[in-house]
């Protein structure tokens, strides 16, 4: 994975921070780590943020990256220096990686050199250079540049950077692939000497036609193939041109991994992690994955601001990989248990009818050893006797290959006696005769050939002699029985270990899909959302789409009314101790409806101290010019306060009530349905409205008052009164 930035990289970045937040101003600088450190930048209507890593990267960001409660030294000491100055110039020190940048001009300017190469270092100066901090301090000892000193008060040495240099020479050229390695890489042997990076000369050794891993060996002839790498490194020097003023876009080569899954049927799910950052789509890179983006500097951003969640992923895909792989290893003990106690079982039964196939010659055996054991023949003198036998041909005795008298046992070599040697001799010469024939057929006659040959295989298997151990204090049938119960006892224990294993396999499946389900990728770095302009004030967005700000405090009134007062506004207020100044935006210039002049009202006074006292009261409201900063003479008017003339237009009292919402934005797709349930209404429709919500008001009311007829009959009673006392105002 790409840890941090090359010479490419730093020039395309250099030029699309130039284009972008040159003339911002210095608001705040703030620490992450101590080599990581945030600058805020601004404009009036503009806001970025500058990411600095010491020996990493530089680049502005979108996201919200969580900064150290308490500032550190360094951070403290470029607030001091740089706040409220502006960033007039980003550029590169030579070839070298280090980048300057200066805040401020001439006398008063300061510069903030980056490094990022080595270990890095952050370095804040003045306008001569002049170190005033930095984060790493760098003594003689520690260089090999002894004259050179990187600490406090000495000279930040700007004019030993490497200076460019023009494009190498072809005899130079020849020199360095001569001085290389044999076997090594062409583009590690030139990525020493020249400030290319290798990824660009690999991208411009193919352009030209040469492998992207050629190496100095035997295919390689320097005097052949060194003009080819000179115009690849030709084609690299107009790639470090068009960095110098890049505007280009960026691209993420992303690496695909296969997560694991529990179902059989579902097809695994790919995982795509960052690999690699770069300006251009490198042609080693084309057939990669890849992510596009609008600019160099956001495709770095994202890469970073996914970095530490792209970690928890891989680490969460390696906890699923092993989570998957206990379960495959209960699987197949589960499998490998169950085919030894098979196998044990075929055997036991293969044993007991090779005894019963050979009784009569099993019983004589048994008969022939008792008798001499009867007789205290001694067990040498009896594997003597045996051995003579055999070599007469005894077949009893060919059949005895063992004498295990110390366990009361005898080996036989049995097999079994219907499947005579000839017949099974002339199968095997039928079966040869028809795979010849059948090899003149293709692959048909193959598959015919290997099916035969299994038949062949199964037959000689079937009759292949098979080493018994019988039992001498037990009968031929006895001896026959007991192998036939060891299969029934392997058989039972089959089945209680496969009953065994399914709940072993189940408990296994239930903790590894508890694991898989704990395994959850966190993001740990969110994207910022852009904060507006109206977000610092009390603010709503009225029933009708208005815009509606008011003051928190009497500064932020006195910067409503000022700044934000426009012609078409209207100013709403309260005359009432601690009443906010409110402002209904209204661009378009049209008369504003009631309905939202009433809930701009109602907000006035519950931002007053109508809400402690919880008195009902009215606001009114003005034209925007009718609200002036301007006192009558002899008058003076605080901060907050303005004077209005001409005539107020009061608004019905307002209720004491206020509610909070979910803002959100809909997709693009469903825009459509929700395109009327903001508009303007008119009277009849505004009457409607509220008519509906009155009685669903008063349903409300009734549900909650209950069946109190005393307390109906005076509601009753009340209404009533009012009826008539409106009929006496009319008569």
């Amino acid at each position: 994975m790409k840890g941090r930035f090359n010479t490419v990289d730093i020039r395309a970045v250099i030029a699309e921070i130039n284009a972008n937040y040159l003339g911002m101003r210095v608001n705040n600088v703030y620490d992450i780590d101590n080599k990581t450190y945030l600058i805020r930048l601004q404009k009036p209507d503009t806001k970025a943020v500058l990411l600095l890593e010491s020996g990493i990267r530089i680049h502005s960001t979108e996201f919200e990256w969580p900064k150290n409660m308490m500032p550190s030294g360094f951070a403290m000491k470029c607030r001091k220096h740089l706040k409220s100055r502006r960033l007039v110039m980003v550029k590169q020190l030579g070839v070298d990686r280090i980048v300057d940048l200066q805040f401020g001009s001439d006398e008063a300017a300061y510069h903030l050199i980056i490094e990022l190469y080595d270990r890095g270092n952050i370095v804040l100066t003045d306008h001569e250079y002049t170190i005033l901090n930095l984060l790493r301090f760098r003594t003689a000892e520690a260089e090999a540049e002894e004259d050179v000193k990187i600490a406090v008060r000495e000279r930040y040495p700007v004019e030993c950077a490497r200076a460019p240099e023009p494009l190498i020479s072809l005899e130079r050229l020849t020199e360095i692939l001569s001085s290389g390695t044999k076997g090594e890489q062409v583009k590690r042997v030139l990525n020493p000497h020249l400030p290319y990076g290798a990824t660009l000369i690999e991208h411009c050794l193919m352009e030209v036609g040469l492998s992207s891993f050629i190496k100095l060996d035997g295919q390689f002839d320097i005097a052949q193939d060194a003009p080819k790498v000179l115009e690849a490194l030709q084609k690299a020097e107009e790639y470090m041109e068009i960095t110098a003023s890049f505007s280009g876009k960026g691209y993420i080569i992303q690496k695909c991994e296969k997560k694991p899954s529990l179902v059989a049927d579902k097809p695994p799910e790919e995982l795509f992690t960052y690999e690699e950052f770069h300006p251009f789509l490198f042609a080693q890179h084309a057939k990669s994955p890849h992510v596009e983006f609008d600019s160099f500097d956001k495709a770095v951003d994202e890469f970073y601001s996914k970095m530490e969640s792209q970690k928890i992923d891989v680490k969460a895909l390696h906890q699923e990989k092993q989570a998957m792989k206990k379960l495959d290893n209960v699987r197949r003990d589960h499998v490998q248990r169950l085919e030894a106690l098979h196998q044990a079982q075929e055997v036991d039964r293969l044993k007991g009818e090779l005894v019963e196939m050979n009784l009569a010659m099993v019983e004589r055996a048994l008969q022939v050893v008792r008798s001499a054991l009867a007789n205290q023949v001694d067990w040498t003198e009896i594997g003597l006797i045996v051995k003579e036998a055999q070599a007469a041909g005894d077949p009893v005795a060919c059949a005895i290959k063992d004498l295990k008298l110390q366990t009361n046992h005898i080996t036989m070599l049995l097999r079994n006696p219907y499947i005579g040697s000839d017949e099974e001799g002339g199968e095997e010469e039928e079966e040869e005769v028809v795979v010849e024939a059948e090899e003149t057929k293709g692959q048909k006659g193959k598959k015919k050939k290997s099916k035969n040959k299994n038949k062949v295989q199964a037959k000689t298997q079937r009759n292949k002699p098979v080493l018994v151990d019988v039992d001498l204090s037990l009968s031929a049938y006895a001896n026959a029985k007991k192998y036939y119960d060891h299969k029934r006892t392997a058989a039972k224990k089959e089945q209680k270990t496969v009953e065994a294993a399914q709940k072993a396999f189940k408990s296994a499946e239930k903790k590894t899909k508890k694991t898989l389900k704990e395994v959850q990728t966190v993001m740990t770095i969110q994207k910022a959302r852009k904060i507006y302009w109206f977000e610092k004030f009390l603010w709503f967005i009225s029933s009708e789409n208005y815009l509606i700000i008011a003051g928190r405090d009497q500064q932020q009134n006195e910067m409503i009314v000022k700044r934000y007062l426009r012609a078409g506004d209207i100013y709403v207020h309260a005359d009432l101790h601690g009443a906010t100044s409110c402002v209904i935006k209204n661009p378009a210039g049209d008369p504003v409806p009631p309905r939202t002049l009433t809930e701009a009202g109602t907000m006035a006074v519950c931002y007053s101290a109508a809400w402690d006292a919880k008195v009902i009261t009215s606001a009114w409201w003005v034209h925007h010019h009718q609200v002036s900063k301007t006192a009558p003479t002899g008058e003076y008017l605080t901060t907050g306060s303005f004077m209005v003339r001409g005539k107020k237009n009061f608004l019905p009292p307002s209720y004491l009530m206020m509610g909070f919402g979910f803002l959100f934005k809909v997709d693009e797709q469903c825009v459509w349905r929700h395109r009327d349930e903001r508009k303007v209404k008119t009277v009849d429709e505004d009457m409607e409205s509220v008519t509906s919500s009155t009685a669903d008001l008063l349903i409300e009311g009734e549900e909650l008052i209950g069946d109190d007829s005393s307390n109906e009959g005076e509601g009753n009673g009340a209404e009533q009164g009012k009826e008539e006392e409106e009929e006496e105002r009319k008569g």
